[in-house]
């Protein structure tokens, strides 16, 4: 699993930063959280294949977030293989969609799926196999989402004790792998002796919004959360004003929620370089970084 950041400015891009986008790798599914103009050429010089996008998680319809929507859907479409994209996002994202492709000459050659989500209160909205989906809203401006990717839990199959107990590896092992015990040549072998389970990883999305409830709930316990840093401490007041986050209000919330790493983005223009953002946000929450445009974070 891996994180790039694509873009970490907020509405206006800098020669060091694009507008906002982040990227997760999870096996054969490619998130994309936000697609901010520029998006698919960040791609490119970070080595990530526009095929490689499987889901579109929007946060809101401020154009920062989503004017690479467009450009990215007409690159797709040029594919010989028919691509299946799907798009999530907050109440009128149908219709905004389709406004979007009415806006100039372009045949979807896509896959297309697009979906309104509801979540005033934390809503689970795609699950597989794997991993699940959640959503709830925030406290913006328009109507705006957060997320949280779940990583579903493994069981994994503890051979050093199983050779002890003269088992060896085979196909009689599929039971305890479902989490059944198992007799192997007359002997019991309980499934919590011989195996163990390896946690699941979540990583929370919270940008564009003021500290709230739902923004606790989704980066409850995340071993990354991702979060808005529009302004250093000092301009609380510009920040409530425009229903964004300090670096103190994003600590604050990471200490709050019990989140294990905190990494701030959607850094307003005004900040040449953020080692101010970092360093208030550091006060109250030590486990913080600020993105940077390209940086990649394996998990």
């Amino acid at each position: 699993m891996q994180l790039t950041f694509l873009g970490t400015s907020s509405m206006v891009p800098t020669k060091e930063r694009n507008v906002p986008s982040v990227f997760l790798q999870f096996k054969d599914q490619g998130i994309l959280f936000d697609c901010g103009e520029g998006t698919q050429r960040q791609m490119n010089i970070a080595g990530i294949k526009r095929t490689n996008v499987t889901k579109i998680l929007i946060s809101h319809w401020h154009g920062d977030h989503v004017a690479g929507l467009i450009g990215l859907l007409q690159t797709l479409g040029n594919e010989e293989e028919l691509p299946r994209l799907e798009i999530y996002g907050p109440k009128d994202t149908k219709k905004r969609m389709a406004y979007l492709l009415r806006s100039c000459f372009f045949d979807v050659a896509v896959d297309l799926h697009v979906k309104d989500l509801k979540g005033k209160k934390l809503t689970r909205f795609f699950e597989n196999e794997d991993f699940a989906i959640e959503c709830a809203e925030l406290e913006h401006k328009i109507p705006c989402m957060g997320y949280v990717f779940i990583e579903k839990n493994k069981r994994r199959i503890d051979m050093q004790y199983l050779k002890k107990m003269g088992v060896p590896e085979g196909p009689h092992l599929k039971d305890l792998q479902e989490g059944k015990s198992i007799v192997y040549k007359g002997k019991k072998i309980n499934v919590d002796d011989s195996t163990y389970i390896v946690h699941g990883k979540r990583i929370a999305y919270v940008l564009d919004t003021i500290s709230c409830n739902n923004a606790l709930v989704l980066a409850d316990n995340a071993d990354i959360m991702i979060c808005e840093s529009t302004y250093a401490t000092a301009l609380q007041e510009k920040a409530d004003e425009h229903k964004h986050m300090t670096a103190k209000d994003a600590a604050l919330l990471a200490q709050q929620a019990n989140v294990k790493k905190l990494i701030l983005t959607h850094f307003s223009q005004r900040y040449k370089t953020v080692e101010e953002i970092e360093q208030d946000a550091k006060m109250h929450f030590p486990e913080t970084v600020c993105a940077y445009d390209f940086m990649k974070v394996n998990i």
